[in-house]
Formats: structure tokens, sequence, C-alpha cells
């Protein structure tokens, strides 16, 4: 069973989303949090392995919420929820150490199959955020112009295989496509990590958007 937390400072979407989880067959709701401070403490004290996080709340908002969820308990994954899909407040999540993103309008299917990718230390993505995530990298501050990865930092192998986790594909998908085995993408998934200096599949996207990865297609080695 996966257990959950769901955290929104509306009653009656915090309470519809647990009735929703509920019904799926493999996820126990341990508990819902009103606010961001509560979250934190019930992380503690339930030990869920999911927090869904609303981001807009008063005093402790999600984003706050989530960076001290990622100091306090790195190993609780969280899927941030955002009620409009440009949100920007999703960049700002994913900095704090988000795994995933919905909007409130996901049906449970996608949140179920959000809950076992980030499980499985995937990004999971709603493709309704990732247009407006790449636009709100695009004008962060600072952000350099997008150039495409060269090979004295990812092989062309490596880099074609960060596309596709950009593109939302699980390794058994990126296996399939490329026609190579899971345990070879696994290898490339550990390789680049290590190379952009991303801890987990999330922080890859953010690396592919920034450089241009969904406009740059290697071909396969």
């Amino acid at each position: 069973m996966i257990r959950v937390l769901s955290v929104d400072d509306q009653r009656v979407v915090r309470e519809g989303l647990a009735l929703v989880l509920g019904l799926l067959p493999d996820v126990e709701v341990v508990g819902t949090a009103s606010g961001g401070e509560e979250a934190v403490r019930m992380v503690g004290e339930l030990k869920p392995e999911v927090v869904l996080m609303d981001l807009r709340m008063p005093r402790c908002d999600g984003v706050e919420a989530t960076r001290r969820l990622r100091d306090l308990h790195p190993d609780v994954k969280v899927i941030a929820l955002t009620t409009y899909a440009d949100d920007e407040s999703v960049l700002a999540a994913l900095r704090a150490g988000a795994c995933g993103y919905l909007t409130k309008d996901a049906r449970s299917a996608e949140i179920h199959q959000a809950l076992h990718r980030v499980l499985d230390d995937q990004a999971a993505i709603d493709p309704a955020v990732q247009h407006h995530l790449v636009a709100a990298i695009a004008a962060a501050p600072g952000t350099p112009k997008p150039t495409a990865v060269t090979d004295d930092v990812l092989t062309r192998r490596e880099t074609e295989v960060l596309t596709l986790i950009a593109e939302g594909l699980s390794n058994a998908e990126i296996a399939a496509r490329l026609v190579v085995t899971e345990a070879t993408v696994k290898s490339h998934v550990n390789h680049l990590l290590a190379k952009i200096g991303a801890r987990d599949r999330a922080r890859a996207v953010s690396y592919a958007y920034q450089h241009g990865l969904l406009r740059h297609q290697p071909e396969a080695q």
C-alpha cells in the first residue's frame, strides 16, 4: 500500500481528494492537512511515502512546506498540486524539492500513475503543466539561454535518454523506444544524473528544459 498524505487549505478539495485516493486499490490515505505547518508535523507522525501538496496556502505555503520536508524527511516524495496550469509556483516547488506536478482536475488514473512514478524515482509532470514550466524557466532571472548539451557533458545516448525523461517516459518506456534493456536505461540515467549534478529525475527535467533538449533530438548511437 502507498501511504499518502493530502494537503490543501480548502476542506472540500482536501476531503474530495482523500475520497478519490481511498478508492484506489493500493493507496492508503493516512491523513489530511489544512496547511503547510500541519503537513510537516503530520509527516513526522504518520510517515507517509507521498505527500500531495497544494501550493497556494496561507502562512506556510506548499513551496515552503516542500522545502522543509526535503530537509527534515528527504525520503518522502512530494507531488505539487496547482489549480492553474500556468502557476509559476510549480517552478518554485521544483526547486524546493517536489518530484511531481498535477493540476487539481487530474483524473484518478493520472494521480495513481503519478504516485507510482515518484516512488520509482521518476518525475510525474502533468502535460498541462509542462508547457508553462518551460516558459517559467525561460523567464526566470539569470536563466541561461537554452543551448544544446555538448558531447563533453553527456554522450549522445545520454542526451537522448534525458530528452525522453523530459517527455515523461519511464525507464521501461525508454527501453522500448530505444530497443535496449531496462537495465541499460537505468545505467544511462545514473550516469547522466551524476554528470549534470541532479539528485533525481525531476531536477534532470529542469536541466533538460534549461538546455533546450525538447528541441534537441540527437541521433541514436
